[in-house]
């Protein structure tokens, strides 16, 4: 897996990013998510009936920035576009455990109560790739 790890982008190693997509009026939603560094792309998890994976099944372009958990930034914009990876169970376990050897603890602890709280089967991976600078 080390190889599949990438580490050149600037966000590969934030804690937390800030994705922002976009409401039906261009209005942006800022929310700050778990990332981790998977085959030159970023990986995040949420909610399948989330809104933001409404949002980005109609308008697939993000930006990302590096933020803290409340979400105040600490880091520049980067734009990208942003997708589900549902009905791909391997790439779905790959991000998995790429969330899992960044996070440690605190993701297999979310996992569990995720799992007694039958949160766990209303999850989605989505995967952010951005764009060269």
């Amino acid at each position: 897996m080390a190889n599949s790890m990438h580490t050149g982008n600037p966000l590969d190693r934030a804690e937390y990013i800030s994705l922002r997509s976009y409401k039906r009026d261009g209005a942006a939603v800022d929310t700050p998510v778990w990332c981790a560094p998977l085959d030159g792309k970023l990986v995040i998890f949420t909610l399948k009936e989330s809104f933001k994976v409404k949002r980005i099944a109609r308008n697939p372009k993000v930006q990302v920035a590096k933020c803290d958990v409340r979400g105040a930034l600490s880091g520049d914009w980067h734009d990208g576009t942003c997708r589900s990876i549902e009905g791909d169970a391997a790439q779905e376990q790959r991000a998995y455990a790429a969330l899992v050897a960044k996070y440690g603890w605190k993701m297999r602890i979310g996992n569990f109560f995720s799992t007694l709280t039958r949160r766990r089967g209303r999850r989605v991976v989505m995967e952010i790739s951005l764009q060269s600078d």
